[in-house]
């Protein structure tokens, strides 16, 4: 059974306003992924630094549903493939997409296709199916890139150097999304009765 997202709920009814709505919200979404691309930490062991993004691709997924949430994440690759300074720290081009971390970033689009899914069957009500939820388009997020990763630095390294410094950061944002999109959920039921 499909339940609309938060942002379905807010979607005007008429053809070319819903078009409006969605490339609004795509927009405003790949800029919201961009800026947290600017929030980083770097490792000295490892080419993938710690950013928001990862928290940025979940919530929005969860909040747009599957299709506009992969097609907010296609469009901030797109906008960093054409050379647009949007991953972390400011990179930039085909070639950084192409790099160590191009599997995370193609992990985005699959992280935030699930989460919008799960969202979408109603998955985002409640902290204990939302955290389930988070926790799976992150680990769909991971997948891609460890595997992608292992091409650059060896599979023997993926695990210390792609996973294990970045789960403590992971439980945080799923946490936070977990608090997050229940809250939002009783706040719109709340203001329709």
């Amino acid at each position: 059974m499909t339940a609309p997202s938060l942002a379905a709920v807010f979607r005007p009814a008429a053809t070319r306003a819903a078009w409006t709505y969605d490339l609004t919200l795509i927009a405003l979404g790949s800029l919201l992924i961009a800026a947290a691309a600017w929030i980083q930490i770097r490792l000295p062991f490892t080419p993938v630094p710690i950013t928001a993004q990862t928290f940025a691709v979940v919530l929005l997924g969860a909040l747009y549903g599957s299709r506009r949430g992969a097609a907010t994440v296609l469009a901030y690759l797109a906008q960093g493939a054409l050379g647009l300074p949007v991953f972390a720290g400011g990179a930039a081009g085909l070639a950084y997409i192409l790099g160590p971390t191009g599997g995370y970033l193609l992990g985005f689009i699959l992280a935030a296709a699930v989460a919008g899914f799960l969202a979408e069957r109603g998955w985002d009500r409640r902290p204990a199916t939302t955290a389930l939820a988070m926790t799976l388009a992150t680990a769909a997020l991971f997948i891609p890139g460890l595997l992608w990763l292992g091409l650059f630095i060896g599979y023997h390294a993926v695990l210390p150097a792609g996973l294990i410094p970045f789960l403590p950061g992971a439980i945080i944002k799923i946490a936070l999304a977990t608090a997050a999109l229940p809250i939002g959920w009783k706040v719109l039921n709340h203001l329709r009765s």
